[in-house]
Protein backbone atom coordinates (compact mmCIF):
# COMPACT_ATOMS: atom_id res chain seq x y z
CA UNK A 1 0.00 0.00 0.00
CA UNK A 2 1.22 3.16 -0.99
CA UNK A 3 2.26 5.85 1.60
CA UNK A 4 -0.57 8.96 1.66
CA UNK A 5 1.17 11.13 4.20
CA UNK A 6 2.73 14.27 2.70
CA UNK A 7 6.31 13.68 1.63
CA UNK A 8 8.76 16.92 1.86
CA UNK A 9 12.19 16.24 0.23
CA UNK A 10 15.20 18.84 1.15
CA UNK A 11 17.94 19.06 -1.73
CA UNK A 12 20.92 20.58 -0.76
CA UNK A 13 23.20 21.58 -3.63
CA UNK A 14 26.49 23.49 -4.64
CA UNK A 15 26.27 26.56 -7.16
CA UNK A 16 29.26 27.84 -9.30
CA UNK A 17 29.41 31.28 -7.04
CA UNK A 18 30.21 32.80 -10.46
CA UNK A 19 26.96 31.83 -11.97
CA UNK A 20 24.61 33.65 -9.34
CA UNK A 21 22.29 35.11 -11.50
CA UNK A 22 21.66 32.10 -13.79
CA UNK A 23 21.20 29.22 -10.55
CA UNK A 24 18.29 31.98 -9.40
CA UNK A 25 16.42 31.96 -12.42
CA UNK A 26 17.22 28.12 -13.07
CA UNK A 27 15.82 27.41 -9.19
CA UNK A 28 12.77 29.50 -9.61
CA UNK A 29 12.10 27.77 -12.52
CA UNK A 30 12.02 24.45 -11.07
CA UNK A 31 9.82 25.56 -8.88
CA UNK A 32 7.24 27.16 -11.05
CA UNK A 33 7.43 23.79 -13.09
CA UNK A 34 6.65 21.95 -9.75
CA UNK A 35 3.46 24.30 -9.11
CA UNK A 36 1.82 22.54 -12.02
CA UNK A 37 2.00 19.05 -11.31
CA UNK A 38 -0.78 16.95 -9.17
CA UNK A 39 -0.45 17.05 -5.35
CA UNK A 40 2.17 19.77 -5.29
CA UNK A 41 1.72 21.45 -1.49
CA UNK A 42 4.53 23.94 -1.41
CA UNK A 43 8.09 24.54 -2.89
CA UNK A 44 10.98 27.31 -2.45
CA UNK A 45 14.54 27.89 -1.96
CA UNK A 46 17.03 29.51 -0.06
CA UNK A 47 20.86 30.15 0.08
CA UNK A 48 22.70 29.18 3.20
CA UNK A 49 24.81 32.31 3.25
CA UNK A 50 25.66 35.55 1.07
CA UNK A 51 29.10 34.27 0.43
CA UNK A 52 28.14 30.34 0.35
CA UNK A 53 28.20 27.84 -2.70
CA UNK A 54 25.45 26.06 -1.21
CA UNK A 55 21.69 26.08 -1.64
CA UNK A 56 18.91 24.44 -0.30
CA UNK A 57 15.26 23.60 -2.30
CA UNK A 58 12.38 22.04 -0.60
CA UNK A 59 9.25 20.75 -1.75
CA UNK A 60 6.32 18.85 -0.68
CA UNK A 61 3.94 16.50 -2.73
CA UNK A 62 1.10 15.16 -1.38
CA UNK A 63 2.42 11.37 -1.34
CA UNK A 64 4.62 8.91 -2.79
CA UNK A 65 3.04 8.88 -5.89
CA UNK A 66 2.70 12.23 -6.70
CA UNK A 67 5.95 12.87 -6.04
CA UNK A 68 7.31 10.26 -8.03
CA UNK A 69 5.55 12.04 -10.97
CA UNK A 70 7.36 14.98 -10.48
CA UNK A 71 10.98 13.18 -10.39
CA UNK A 72 10.46 11.20 -13.08
CA UNK A 73 9.32 13.94 -15.80
CA UNK A 74 10.39 14.82 -18.65
CA UNK A 75 10.09 18.77 -17.25
CA UNK A 76 12.13 18.06 -14.18
CA UNK A 77 14.63 15.61 -16.83
CA UNK A 78 14.81 18.91 -18.62
CA UNK A 79 15.09 21.54 -15.99
CA UNK A 80 17.77 19.31 -14.09
CA UNK A 81 19.75 18.87 -17.50
CA UNK A 82 19.97 22.39 -18.21
CA UNK A 83 21.42 23.36 -14.62
CA UNK A 84 24.42 20.85 -14.60
CA UNK A 85 26.91 23.34 -15.98
CA UNK A 86 26.69 25.01 -12.38
CA UNK A 87 24.97 22.88 -9.98
CA UNK A 88 25.39 19.73 -7.96
CA UNK A 89 23.42 17.79 -6.17
CA UNK A 90 25.12 16.73 -2.81
CA UNK A 91 22.68 15.60 -0.86
CA UNK A 92 18.64 14.80 -0.74
CA UNK A 93 16.32 13.39 2.22
CA UNK A 94 12.66 12.70 2.27
CA UNK A 95 10.75 13.22 5.15
CA UNK A 96 7.33 11.00 5.53
CA UNK A 97 5.73 8.32 7.51
CA UNK A 98 5.29 8.78 11.56
CA UNK A 99 7.98 11.78 11.51
CA UNK A 100 5.73 13.92 9.41
CA UNK A 101 3.34 13.91 12.38
CA UNK A 102 5.94 15.85 14.39
CA UNK A 103 7.31 18.35 11.98
CA UNK A 104 6.95 21.55 11.73
CA UNK A 105 4.99 23.33 8.97
CA UNK A 106 6.52 23.81 5.75
CA UNK A 107 5.43 27.17 4.86
CA UNK A 108 7.18 29.62 2.21
CA UNK A 109 6.18 33.21 1.86
CA UNK A 110 7.03 35.46 -0.78
CA UNK A 111 10.02 38.38 -0.08
CA UNK A 112 11.03 40.99 -1.89
CA UNK A 113 14.68 42.23 -2.46
CA UNK A 114 16.88 44.44 -4.31
CA UNK A 115 19.43 42.56 -7.18
CA UNK A 116 21.00 46.01 -8.92
CA UNK A 117 18.68 48.04 -9.21
CA UNK A 118 15.79 45.76 -10.09
CA UNK A 119 13.75 44.77 -7.37
CA UNK A 120 12.95 41.17 -7.48
CA UNK A 121 10.31 38.81 -5.65
CA UNK A 122 10.80 35.47 -5.00
CA UNK A 123 10.09 32.77 -2.13
CA UNK A 124 12.16 32.01 1.20
CA UNK A 125 11.57 28.84 2.99
CA UNK A 126 11.03 27.79 6.33
CA UNK A 127 13.01 25.14 6.57
CA UNK A 128 11.36 21.57 8.24
CA UNK A 129 12.84 21.21 11.57
CA UNK A 130 14.45 18.13 12.53
CA UNK A 131 11.93 15.71 14.19
CA UNK A 132 11.71 15.78 18.35
CA UNK A 133 13.77 13.08 20.55
CA UNK A 134 12.55 9.29 19.96
CA UNK A 135 11.08 9.63 23.41
CA UNK A 136 9.03 12.91 23.16
CA UNK A 137 7.73 11.15 20.01
CA UNK A 138 6.89 8.10 22.15
CA UNK A 139 5.56 10.61 24.90
CA UNK A 140 2.91 11.91 22.96
CA UNK A 141 2.00 8.73 20.79
CA UNK A 142 0.84 7.00 24.42
CA UNK A 143 -1.13 10.21 25.37
CA UNK A 144 -2.90 9.92 22.20
CA UNK A 145 -3.13 6.17 22.46
CA UNK A 146 -4.26 5.69 25.96
CA UNK A 147 -7.58 7.58 26.30
CA UNK A 148 -8.26 6.08 22.99
CA UNK A 149 -7.62 2.61 23.64
CA UNK A 150 -9.38 2.95 27.30
CA UNK A 151 -12.59 4.57 25.61
CA UNK A 152 -12.62 2.39 22.95
CA UNK A 153 -12.14 -1.07 25.34
CA UNK A 154 -14.97 0.54 27.80
CA UNK A 155 -17.62 1.02 24.56
CA UNK A 156 -16.66 -2.46 22.85
CA UNK A 157 -17.41 -4.34 26.17
CA UNK A 158 -20.97 -3.79 25.37
CA UNK A 159 -20.99 -5.23 22.48
CA UNK A 160 -22.61 -8.72 23.40
CA UNK A 161 -20.65 -11.41 23.75
CA UNK A 162 -17.61 -9.82 22.74
CA UNK A 163 -15.58 -10.70 25.72
CA UNK A 164 -15.88 -14.14 24.34
CA UNK A 165 -14.15 -13.65 21.61
CA UNK A 166 -10.66 -15.46 20.66
CA UNK A 167 -8.31 -12.70 21.92
CA UNK A 168 -6.75 -12.20 18.21
CA UNK A 169 -9.76 -11.39 16.95
CA UNK A 170 -10.55 -8.86 19.40
CA UNK A 171 -7.50 -7.39 19.31
CA UNK A 172 -8.02 -7.33 15.38
CA UNK A 173 -10.92 -5.42 15.37
CA UNK A 174 -10.10 -3.22 18.08
CA UNK A 175 -6.86 -2.41 16.03
CA UNK A 176 -8.95 -2.02 13.08
CA UNK A 177 -11.23 0.52 14.29
CA UNK A 178 -8.11 2.57 16.83
CA UNK A 179 -5.81 3.12 14.17
CA UNK A 180 -7.96 5.33 11.93
CA UNK A 181 -8.88 7.25 14.74
CA UNK A 182 -5.27 7.73 16.03
CA UNK A 183 -4.38 8.75 12.69
CA UNK A 184 -6.63 11.08 11.28
CA UNK A 185 -7.74 12.56 14.75
CA UNK A 186 -6.06 12.07 17.76
CA UNK A 187 -2.15 12.39 17.00
CA UNK A 188 -2.63 15.21 15.00
CA UNK A 189 -4.66 17.30 17.99
CA UNK A 190 -2.33 15.77 20.45
CA UNK A 191 0.93 17.10 18.26
CA UNK A 192 -0.95 20.43 17.85
CA UNK A 193 -1.30 20.90 21.30
CA UNK A 194 2.20 19.73 22.09
CA UNK A 195 4.06 21.49 19.79
CA UNK A 196 5.23 23.81 21.55
CA UNK A 197 7.37 21.24 23.75
CA UNK A 198 8.12 18.82 21.49
CA UNK A 199 10.28 21.47 19.36
CA UNK A 200 11.85 22.93 22.47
Amino acid sequence: MPDTHPITVAIERRIDPSRTAEATAWMQAGTDLATSFPGFLGSGWVRAGEESDLWYMLYRFRDIPTLEAWEQSPQRVWWLDSGRAFAREERMERRSGIEGWFDAPFATHVESHTVGEVAVTGPIVQPVRPAPPRWKQAVAIWLGFFPTNLLGTWLLSFVPTFVDWPLWARLAISTALFTPVMVYLVLPWVTRILRPWLQR
